[in-house]
C-alpha cells in the first residue's frame, strides 16, 4: 500500500482505498464532513498559533528546540499506538522495530535522507511564519502543490491533465499577485524581515515537493507500517534536531536552558504539530481529495478573517484576487481526472488500461499542515 506524506510537517499517513461496502460508505459519508472539519480547523490554528506565539512581546522560544518536542510527542504517540495495536505486547513491538531499524538498515538510512530534509523545512516554517503575516504564509505555502506537481513529472514520469496545469498556472499566478501586494507594505512589518520569510516559505514548497516525491519513489512499496516509518523519521528528526539546536542557538542555549521562553500556548502549537499530523492520519482516510481541497481553501479563508482579528491584517483588492485565484487553483487541482475513453481503438484502452493518477502529497497542513 503506498503512502502519502502530510507535508506540514512530515508525518507519513496511508493512502486508502475508498471504495468499500454500501454500509461503510453511508458511514465514509458521514465521517467525510467531520473530517473536512479537523483538516480546516488543524491547518488553520498551526498557522495561526505560530504566528501568535512568535510575535508575543518578551522573551522568544527556541524555534529549534519546539521541532525537537515536536518530534519526541510524534514519536511517543507512534510507539503508543503500535503498543496498542498488539496489545501492550511490549516484546513484539521491541522486535518490530529492531527488524525495521537496524535489519532493514537500507530502508532506515534513506528515511535519514527525509528526515534530514524535513528538519529543516520545520525550522523554515518558523522562519515563514514569524516574518510573515498567517494569511500570507497559508497562500504562498500552497506552492508545495505546484512543486509536489513538477517533481513528480520529472522524477516519476506521471501526467497531469489540463486542467491540472491550468491549476498550477492560477495557483503561481495567484501567489505571485499576493507577494506583489506584500511586497508594496513591507514597510508595514516592523521588525520583521519579508525577504527572509519569503526565501523561507519558498524553499520550504520545494523541499516539501521534493520529500514526497523522493518518498514515493523509494519507499512506496515497504512492507513497514506507517507508524514504524514515522518512529524512523522521528528519531533522526530528534537527532537531526539538536544538531541544528546546537548549531543555530547552541551559546543562547547554554545561558537560558532548552525549554526557556515556553508557555501554555507554546506546548500547544507542540502539541498541534506533533500530534495534528498524526490525526490526519486517522481521518484523512475519510475524505477524497476534493475534500482535503476544500479543507485547504477553508483554511486559507479562515487564517485571513482570524488574522484581521487577531493581527491588524489589511486584505486589499489585490490580496483578495491573489488568495482567490490561489483556492479556485487548490480546488480545480483536486478534481478527479475524467474516465479513460473506452470507445477508443488503441489496443491500451481496449485493454482497460489508464495511466496512472497524480495524487498530491499535500493533505491540507500544514504541519502540518
Amino acid at each position: 500500500m503506498a503512502a502519502l506524506n502530510d507535508l506540514t510537517n512530515g508525518t507519513i499517513i496511508p493512502n486508502t482505498n475508498y471504495c468499500c461496502g454500501r454500509n461503510t460508505r453511508q458511514v465514509n459519508h458521514r465521517l467525510k464532513y467531520i473530517s473536512l472539519a479537523v483538516l480546516v480547523v488543524q491547518n488553520a490554528s498551526l498557522i495561526l498559533s505560530i504566528r501568535y506565539v512568535r510575535t508575543l512581546p518578551g522573551e522568544r522560544f527556541f524555534a529549534t528546540s519546539a521541532v525537537v518536542m515536536a518530534e519526541v510527542f510524534k514519536v511517543l504517540a507512534c510507539l503508543l499506538i503500535m503498543l496498542l495495536e498488539r496489545r501492550f505486547n511490549v516484546k513484539v513491538t521491541a522486535a518490530v522495530l529492531v527488524d525495521a531499524i537496524f535489519f532493514q538498515y537500507k530502508d532506515t538510512l534513506k528515511l535519514a535522507g527525509l528526515s534530514l530534509i524535513y528538519t529543516l523545512q520545520n525550522n523554515l516554517q518558523y522562519v515563514a511564519i514569524s516574518n510573515l503575516p498567517a494569511a500570507t504564509f497559508q497562500v504562498t505555502y500552497q506552492l508545495k502543490i505546484l512543486t509536489t506537481a513538477l517533481f513528480s513529472v520529472l522524477m516519476l514520469k506521471k501526467s497531469l491533465t489540463r486542467i491540472q496545469w491550468l491549476s498550477l498556472l492560477l495557483l503561481f499566478v495567484g501567489v505571485a499577485i499576493v507577494q506583489v501586494q506584500q511586497g508594496g507594505n513591507e514597510a508595514e512589518h516592523g521588525n520583521q524581515n519579508y525577504v527572509s520569510g519569503l526565501g523561507a516559505v519558498v524553499i520550504s514548497c520545494m523541499s516539501s515537493g521534493f520529500a514526497g516525491v523522493y518518498f514515493e519513489k523509494i519507499l512506496k512499496r515497504s512492507s513497514a507500517s506507517v507508524w514504524v516509518r514515522n518512529i524512523q523519521l522521528g528519531i533522526f528528526g530528534i537527532a537531526l534536531g539538536m544538531l541544528a539546536l546546537w548549531w543555530n542557538d547552541g551559546a543562547a542555549l547554554s545561558q537560558r536552558g532548552f525549554l526557556s521562553g515556553y508557555t501554555t500556548m507554546v506546548w500547544c502549537v507542540i502539541f498541534n504539530q506533533a500530534f495534528g499530523g498524526l490525526l490526519v492520519a486517522v481521518v484523512v482516510k475519510y475524505a477524497d481529495n476534493i475534500l482535503k481541497g476544500f479543507a485547504t481553501s477553508f483554511s486559507i479563508i479562515i487564517s485571513t478573517v482570524m488574522s484581521v482579528y487577531l493581527f491588524a491584517f489589511h486584505v486589499d483588492i489585490l490580496f483578495a484576487v491573489g488568495a482567490g485565484l490561489v483556492i479556485s487553483a487548490v480546488c480545480l487541482y483536486s478534481l478527479p481526472k475524467a474516465p479513460p475513453n473506452h470507445s477508443s481503438s488503441s489496443p491500451a484502452m481496449e485493454d482497460g488500461a489508464q495511466r496512472e493518477p497524480f495524487e498530491t502529497k499535500c493533505a491540507g497542513k500544514q504541519k502540518g499542515s
